[in-house]
């Protein structure tokens, strides 16, 4: 069996209806699921360089639309569970890439070339990193049995272009953008031909049983896939807004459901299982999630009478935390963050938002105390060696903060505007004129005011000693110029 114990096998009185009529796997079937060959599908499908050429000309779109989410953390858990699930399977003909939309939408699915998108509404609605692991291996075996491209290939009308804009169409309406999803789709092919997007039902069933066999051999529990998929299929009950039926890229739900409990039945599994790579805690980063991008009065609401049950949780108070500062309500913030640090010591997620919280109030001292901890945790650390050198600036340590902040621009030189803005005060306090024109210059090209960008940039081009950062002026007063040319 997949688990020691067999207590799932036996549903709580309020599920039983779900197993009244159970699916009737045969031998055959159970044998298929253990020598299923893990090469891609054989079914017919456009080539692996056409794919790969759709798949940049759609990432490109998908980009200018600014719907992928850049947190770090969610980030970092996806792209964890995901390497560690390809870790158990052969050579594959596609580099596997795992993104976030930024979109509170109950789904996730595979576009072509191996790019695995998550909506963060399907993170904040399940319950843990098995039930996460199971959908991403479903999606995973999408992609290994190649269904993306067996699909494209039913339609030989649509060209590689007009495709691209079709799938970025259906992301567009999953993101809350349904205008804009149907303009790209009509505009593309006619509407009939986007149901080539839906898989059949026989890749559901073969990307389900590629999924737990997957599953089977890694740390992550396949019964993750059949309660992920309960989750599935109450949402659907309740109809999804904004996605028109023909987007709906997984059909056949309840079936899948008695399919599932019949595989999972006789899943053996290795003992001792792998370890699973370090992450964050799943319910931190489904609250953080929650409290940095949800609607505010409606997750407050929730929370506040989870918390009711649960007052000491964590996870809740540091959610609830988050809200409140979004509000700008820092002190009850800072009430949230210093409960939930109460229960999870030396939490970097925790610490982070109270470091900025006190920064907010003007608590300088305790900021750094409290950033301290985190400046080299491996995702998080620059974030609070952004926060801690604007803590040093505000107390007065400028050397401090001028190397924090030259570490930052350094590392991740587009992910914090302000730091240049910051440094251009620090030169300015050192009476360098020049240098306090150039950083002054980026942080202007950095929030798209190009007049004022170009203005102090060609300022400080005058008296600029530093080649590098000459050279970088240079050049940035140059894209500006070409794309004026362009427009």
């Amino acid at each position: 069996m997949c688990q020691n114990r067999m207590a799932w096998l036996n549903p709580p009185p309020f599920k039983k209806a779900l197993f009244m009529t159970p699916f009737k796997i045969t031998a055959v079937i159970a044998v298929a699921l253990i020598i299923i060959p893990l090469a891609p599908g054989t079914g017919k499908a456009i080539s692996i360089p056409d794919e790969k050429k759709l798949a940049k000309e759609f990432m490109a779109m998908i980009e200018k639309r600014n719907i992928l989410s850049k947190d770090p953390v969610a980030n970092h858990m996806i792209n964890t569970v995901g390497k560690n699930i390809l870790s158990n399977l052969p050579p594959q003909p596609f580099d596997y890439s795992f993104y976030l939309i930024n979109d509170n939408t109950f789904n996730a699915f595979a576009s072509p070339a191996a790019n695995i998108f998550i909506h963060r509404g399907l993170i904040t609605a399940l319950d843990n990193i098995d039930e996460l692991a199971g959908i991403m291996a479903h999606e995973i075996a999408h992609v290994v049995s190649r269904h993306v491209s067996q699909s494209i290939d039913r339609s030989k009308l649509v060209s590689i272009g007009s495709l691209a804009g079709m799938l970025a169409g259906v992301i567009a309406g999953s993101a809350g953008s349904s205008e804009a999803a149907q303009a790209l789709t009509i505009g593309s092919v006619a509407a009939g031909q986007s149901a080539m997007l839906a898989y059949t039902r026989e890749n559901e069933t073969e990307a389900d049983q590629k999924g737990i066999l997957f599953l089977k051999s890694s740390c992550y529990d396949p019964k993750g896939l059949l309660d992920s998929l309960l989750k599935i299929r109450d949402a659907d009950y309740q109809g999804i807004e904004g996605i028109p039926d023909y987007f709906k890229t997984h059909p056949g739900t309840s079936t899948r459901v008695a399919h599932i409990s019949s595989l999972l039945s006789g899943c053996v599994r290795p003992d001792p299982l792998p370890e699973c790579p370090k992450t964050y805690d799943y319910n931190m980063v489904k609250y953080r999630l929650i409290g940095l991008y949800d609607e505010p009065d409606k997750s407050m609401a929730q929370i506040a009478i989870d918390l009711e049950k649960a007052p000491d949780n964590p996870a809740l108070n540091y959610g609830m935390g988050l809200l409140q500062s979004r509000k700008h309500r820092r002190q009850k913030a800072e009430e949230y963050f210093e409960k939930a640090l109460s229960q999870r010591l030396f939490d970097p997620l925790i610490l982070l938002e109270l470091g900025r919280v006190y920064i907010a109030e003007g608590k300088f001292r305790q900021a750094l105390e409290v950033l301290a901890f985190i400046q080299d945790e491996p995702v998080m650390g620059i974030q609070a060696r952004y926060q801690y050198a604007v803590a040093q600036l505000e107390s007065g340590d400028l050397p401090g903060a001028q190397k924090n902040l030259s570490k930052v621009i350094e590392t991740l030189p587009d992910t914090f505007p302000k730091a240049y803005y910051y440094m251009a005060q620090i030169m300015s306090r050192h009476n360098e004129t020049a240098l306090s024109d150039y950083y002054l210059g980026v942080y202007y090209a950095q929030i798209k005011d190009e007049k004022n960008a170009s203005l102090l940039l060609r300022k400080a081009l005058e008296d600029l000693k530093d080649p590098k950062l000459r050279k970088d002026a240079q050049k940035r007063l140059e894209k500006k110029s070409d794309r004026k040319k362009n427009s």
